[in-house]
Parts: C-alpha cells; sequence; structure tokens
C-alpha cells in the first residue's frame, strides 16, 4: 500500500493520468453528424417515400391511386413518425415540396401536414413524367443546389431513381431505403452529399434525446 504523497504514489497517480489523457475519444458517429448538420439548417434534405406494398404495381397513371404502389399501412406509420422525429430533434425548415406520386404525397402529408406540402411536378417519379422527364430532372436539379434560406432547410419528398439521375450515382436500398434520406450542402453548380441516413436511424437519433 502507498503513502499518499510519497514518490511511488505520486508516480503512479502521473501513470493513470497518461493513461487516461491517451484514451481514444470516441467520435461522433456519421448519422449524429448528419442530424446536426440538418439542425443547423441551411440543407436540402431528399427524403425517399416511406414504405411501400410491394405488390402493387405502377401503371404511369398519376392521378389514379388504385394504378400506383402505395404505402403499406407500416409506411404510413413510418411517415408520422419520421413527422414526430423532425419536430422532437428541432430541426428548421421553411419549405416541404413532395411528388405528387401517391407514396411521396402521402409521406410528405403524413409527416408534416397537408397544409405545409407542396406537391410539384419538380419531383415527379421518372416513369410517370412523361414528355416533361428532361425538365423535371433540371428542376429537381436546381431545387438541390439551390440554399433554402438562411438557417432552414428545405425537405423534398420523392423518389430513388430521379435523385441517381440527376446526381450520377447510385442510392442501392443499402444507402437509401424507403423512409431513408440523403442530406445536401446547396451551392455552386452541384449540391455536396454530406451522408445518407436510414429512418430507423434518424427515428433513434430522436429516441435518445427525449
Amino acid at each position: 500500500m502507498t503513502r499518499p504523497g510519497s514518490l511511488t504514489h505520486r508516480f503512479l497517480t502521473a501513470v493513470a493520468l497518461l493513461v487516461v489523457s491517451t484514451m481514444p475519444v470516441r467520435a461522433q458517429s456519421e448519422a449524429e453528424m448528419l442530424v446536426a448538420a440538418m439542425q443547423d439548417g441551411g440543407k436540402v434534405v431528399y427524403l425517399r417515400h416511406a414504405t411501400t406494398n410491394p405488390d402493387e404495381i405502377d401503371t404511369g397513371r398519376l392521378g389514379s391511386r388504385a394504378g400506383q404502389r402505395n404505402l403499406s399501412l407500416a409506411g404510413r406509420q413510418l411517415a408520422q413518425e419520421l413527422g414526430r422525429a423532425f419536430r422532437e430533434l428541432r430541426i428548421p425548415m421553411n419549405e416541404i415540396l413532395s411528388s405528387p406520386v401517391f407514396r411521396a404525397r402521402d409521406t410528405a402529408e403524413l409527416a408534416f401536414g397537408t397544409d405545409r406540402t407542396t406537391v410539384t411536378m419538380d419531383l415527379v417519379a421518372d416513369d410517370y413524367a412523361g414528355a416533361e422527364l428532361q425538365r423535371m430532372l433540371g428542376a429537381t436539379a436546381r431545387l438541390l443546389r439551390t440554399p433554402a434560406g438562411r438557417g432552414m432547410n428545405r425537405i423534398l419528398v420523392g423518389h430513388r431513381t430521379p435523385l441517381e439521375i440527376v446526381m450520377r450515382r447510385s442510392f442501392p436500398d443499402t444507402v437509401l431505403p424507403e423512409g431513408g434520406m440523403a442530406v445536401f450542402q446547396p451551392g455552386g453548380d452541384a449540391p455536396e452529399l454530406l451522408g445518407t441516413i436510414t429512418a430507423e436511424r434518424f427515428l433513434q437519433s430522436a429516441r435518445i434525446r427525449r
């Protein structure tokens, strides 16, 4: 047993402090960094529609709910949970735009409210765009690279394929599953992709803060 103040005691204390000071600091996860980036504002968040019914088939009839792949019951619940998580995380937003295809529109309206959602052909699914495909892709690109306003985020609720075409990169289900989000820093000729976050991980971030 060493006496307090003895040479041996001081040596052991110094060693203990050295060990503590050299222990690696746990880095913040990419998901938490993305959440923090959204909380700071000034981002564009591309939200892929929530979970859909896999046994339904798209027909390309824009106004026909029966002819589209719609949200499943789980997808409708997920959309509501995502909206609640946005509010709990206090993520600022001043613009919420959605594709008119029902799975995207329903996601936006269930998450953020019908009164806050603007439905636009600028985000329509590629197989529903018809002759407006190139115009739609150009509009999506502009929405991704144009800032939403100081301290605010723009939320785009849409489909994976148009995002892949505009960004010229793949967003497989492992990267951007249904309900997942791609977070962009707008500005310049092209937006910077900060990263992607799944719905499950986003909801977890909200639960941690409750």
